[in-house]
């Protein structure tokens, strides 16, 4: 699976979107920000909930959002989830490759 097809099979499991496949990373980005602009204004314990789960650094979060004020929030927040999506999958295939690497006999 190539990353950008993992990266939006993560962003469909941990938030509730439904991004296709074959679309770009402009387009996740995009819609993805649109999600989280619903969500500062219509549940914001939701949004916070799921950066949590996603484990955004919020110090980080806070930071930007107050250094960038004219931007869209929804924006700056994507950017942060993806970035944090993208780190997490390629610990998980770094550390599947050094498993690979173990013998069989030695593997727990």
């Amino acid at each position: 699976m190539n990353e950008q097809a993992a990266l939006i099979n993560q962003l469909n499991a941990e938030l509730p979107v439904e991004l296709a496949y074959n679309i770009s990373a402009d387009d996740i980005r995009a819609k993805l920000a649109i999600h989280i602009n619903h969500l500062i204004t219509t549940n914001f314990e939701k949004l916070i909930f799921y950066l949590y789960r996603i484990d955004v650094d919020e110090a980080k979060m806070r930071a930007l959002l107050q250094e960038q004020k004219g931007e869209m929030a929804g924006i700056l927040i994507a950017d942060m989830i993806i970035d944090r999506l993208q780190k997490k999958i390629k610990s998980r295939q770094q550390f599947s490759q050094r498993d690979n690497d173990i013998d069989e006999e030695n593997k727990w």
